[in-house]
């Protein structure tokens, strides 16, 4: 069963999913900033207590803490002994337990940590160890400790800072969303515009078109391309109810006149002759069947997939169905080349023998054929030396059931549509019959290619037929 998917449903899956994807990428970016900008505050923060902690550190005079500096905001100062006991802070520290626990060994005399106590909050310290040459000359070579700390900013203390991170994602994904749900809707606008427009064609009327909008994108294309085959179709289904009509009233004219003869024959048996009305039928049902033939073998040219193509010789083919012919005006051949197609034979057969026929039924003492070639395609010419068609009939008689005055008086029996069905044969073999000027007589030219590389057999515009 076919899906069919209306441009809202296309496009709500498109911003879902650009939604969904922006809201991962976004997610990930707005983790990596987050981390990134604790990162640079906290760095920040150490460079500030690391200056604060190895200027006094390297100071003579320990028990003076120097005074905080307003610009860094590092106010927690302490002079620690080994002991563990604050021997001088600042005032922001004083009365405060030591600010950190660490101990840097001598080796490396400066560390970090974030320090945090119940009810106290968290603190950022650098932690100095005092100078062996300071504590040898104050304390005897005991250790002491500098400790520098600066309160940790709230955007740090608590999720403040994920919150905003989150906040801005979802906002940015929002934006990519309703981004994405403008953009597609403006671009499939066009889409909708096409099906509603589609939904109101029909068969009976298919001279509508879908709008084209401009440019050369996809939809532009798609767009071309639909109203060139709503072009065709319209043409096609233009063809098909006009051959019909014109097949129904060619059978009507034989239907109704063998009614009006079994008619007669039944309410006046005394005065109509039964055999005579028998030949009558007979020759009305022949007729009858000459057209059904003839419209089943042009139906089955347009509509049917060509069989296996055969090597044909062109020249052998002619100078067999020419000498094949004992009735009639004589016909010479004039053959040169090698001129070999591929093909279905039987078909070119038929052309050739309705062509041929055509021309002796309209030559006054001859008809001339001959093959060539030009280019990539084998020439074929038949003409006779008759009256010739008008160029205003040349493409008229190549239409189905078309049948000059000449030709029905020629031919009374005639379906009209052995031309049409030559040159649906021909555009089937990928060549082309047409009538050519001539001195004298009617010229047909079959132009068929050497090289035939069969693909399908394509719609052939009706070619109706034979000259009447």
């Amino acid at each position: 069963m076919a899906v069919h998917l209306r441009p809202q449903s296309i496009r709500g899956r498109f911003t879902l999913g650009a939604g969904v994807a922006a809201l991962i990428i976004f997610a990930l970016l707005g983790t990596v900033i987050a981390a990134e900008i604790r990162t640079k505050m906290q760095d920040h923060i150490f460079r500030d207590t690391l200056n604060a902690a190895t200027d006094w550190a390297g100071s003579v005079d320990p028990s003076d803490p120097p005074p905080p500096n307003p610009e860094t905001g590092v106010t927690l100062l302490q002079l620690v002994d080994s002991h563990g006991r604050v021997l001088v802070a600042s005032a922001a520290a004083r009365g405060l337990p030591p600010l950190s626990s660490l101990k840097p060994p001598e080796g490396n005399r400066i560390s970090d940590e974030t320090a945090c106590e119940p009810g106290r909050g968290c603190v950022l310290v650098t932690a100095v160890r005092v100078p062996p040459l300071a504590t040898r000359l104050l304390w005897g070579g005991k250790p002491h400790y500098v400790y520098a700390g600066h309160p940790e900013p709230a955007l740090l203390a608590d999720d403040r800072l994920e919150l905003i991170t989150a906040a801005g994602t979802l906002l940015a994904a929002g934006l990519a969303a309703w981004a994405t749900w403008w953009v597609v809707g403006r671009t499939l606008r066009p889409v909708a515009e096409i099906r509603a427009r589609t939904a109101e064609i029909t068969v009976s009327d298919l001279s509508k078109r879908v709008p084209q909008p401009p440019g050369r994108d996809e939809i532009a294309q798609l767009a071309r391309t639909s109203n060139e085959t709503l072009a065709r179709l319209e043409l096609a289904v233009e063809q098909q109810r006009h051959f019909a009509s014109v097949v129904s009233h060619e059978l009507r004219s034989p239907v109704a006149g063998l009614h009006t003869q079994l008619e007669e024959a039944l309410m006046y048996p005394g005065s109509v002759e039964p055999k005579e009305t028998y030949r009558a039928a007979l020759s009305t049902t022949q007729r009858l069947q000459a057209i059904i033939d003839d419209v089943l073998t042009l139906a089955r040219v347009r509509t049917t997939a060509p069989a296996a193509p055969e090597v044909i010789d062109l020249n052998q083919l002619v100078r067999e169905e020419v000498a094949a012919r004992v009735h009639g005006p004589p016909v010479h051949t004039h053959t040169s080349g090698d001129l070999r197609i591929m093909g279905n034979r039987i078909q070119i057969i038929g052309v050739l023998n309705n062509l041929l026929v055509n021309a002796q039924r309209h030559a006054a003492a001859r008809v001339e054929v001959t093959t060539s070639r030009s280019g990539d395609e084998a020439v074929l010419t038949v003409t006779d030396d008759g009256d010739g068609i008008a160029p205003e009939d040349r493409q008229r008689v190549f239409e189905p059931f078309v049948r000059l005055d000449d030709g029905r008086r020629l031919d009374p029996g005639g379906s009209g549509l052995g031309l049409a069905i030559c040159r649906a044969i021909a555009g089937a073999h990928h060549g082309s019959l047409h009538i050519a000027d001539s001195p004298r007589g009617a010229r047909f030219v079959l132009r068929l290619p050497l090289k035939y590389e069969p693909i399908s057999v394509p719609r052939i515009t009706p070619a109706p037929e034979t000259r009447p």
